[in-house]
């Protein structure tokens, strides 16, 4: 069974109005309610990938990583300033707030970041085969899902901006393959602010290693923020295999919100 922990420090912040003083200490030591995933052990982890009964590598999981958290350049595998961001992208990153964050606001985190709870790819079959992936996260998503197409159909030619963009999938050989366009430019890539714009076109490579790995090897193309395309690369790790997502409602408590006074405000738009 999995436990999550309260930081001792939101015991007495957990109030409607909270002083300044005590919210600039919670933003700088509540950095994130302490999770006890248990993960697969090391003798399992370098078992082979398992197979789907189609002879497909199982990607499913439940999977923890794979994607940024705190820093995209640094965990995407960049030496400091290798990003290629515009010289006003760069700007605005610099000048972004932790208590401006739209993901503390139970907002969606979007792609490709991750957190430090479970996710999964949830696979759906019809009499025609794989038509769908929906990619399941256990609190990073703000309860949405992501829908990943994998019927054949290609993007709309002008797709209404939205949080998770449209996404569409094939595999090569086992290696997945999603190409995501029409995101909005409302998301961080990281806790740092890492900006994007609406032109923002992503490749996810998700191939799985052996039984406890998957990896990740991401592409950002956007001309709007970026002066080149940018590789990363990222690796997500099998959760115990009788671990499965728990339910999580953001709204209904959002306890770190609270403690650190975040308001729902984007002061850079």
């Amino acid at each position: 069974m999995k436990r999550v922990v309260l930081l001792p420090l939101l015991v007495g912040l957990l109030v409607p109005m909270v002083p300044p003083m005590l919210r600039s200490q919670a933003q700088e030591q509540v950095t994130f309610i302490l999770p006890r995933t248990p993960m697969v052990s090391d003798s399992d982890a370098v078992k082979p990938v398992p197979r789907l009964l189609d002879g497909r590598a199982d990607l499913t999981g439940p999977w923890v990583g794979g994607g940024p958290i705190g820093d995209i350049e640094r965990e995407g595998g960049l030496m400091p300033g290798a990003l290629p961001l515009l010289p006003w992208a760069q700007k605005l990153r610099d000048s972004r707030k932790p208590e401006n964050e739209p993901y503390t606001l139970c907002l969606p985190m979007s792609v490709p970041r991750q957190n430090i709870y479970p996710w999964k790819f949830a696979m759906s079959y019809t009499a025609r085969g794989l038509t769908h992936i929906y990619v399941l996260h256990e609190l990073g998503d703000a309860g949405a899902h992501r829908v990943v197409y994998m019927d054949g159909r290609g993007h709309p030619a002008d797709p209404v901006p939205t949080w998770w963009g449209h996404s569409i999938g094939w595999f090569e050989g086992d290696t997945l393959v999603v190409d995501t366009i029409g995101y909005n430019d409302k998301f961080w890539f990281d806790r740092r602010g890492t900006p994007h714009t609406e032109q923002l076109h992503t490749i996810e490579r998700w191939t799985r290693v052996n039984f406890g790995a998957i990896v990740n090897e991401f592409t950002i193309d956007d001309p709007g923020a970026y002066s080149r395309p940018v590789q990363l690369h990222f690796t997500a790790t099998r959760v115990r295999p009788d671990v499965d997502l728990m339910e999580f409602i953001c709204n209904e408590d959002n306890q770190y919100g609270i403690a650190g006074g975040f308001a729902p405000a984007q002061p850079d738009k």
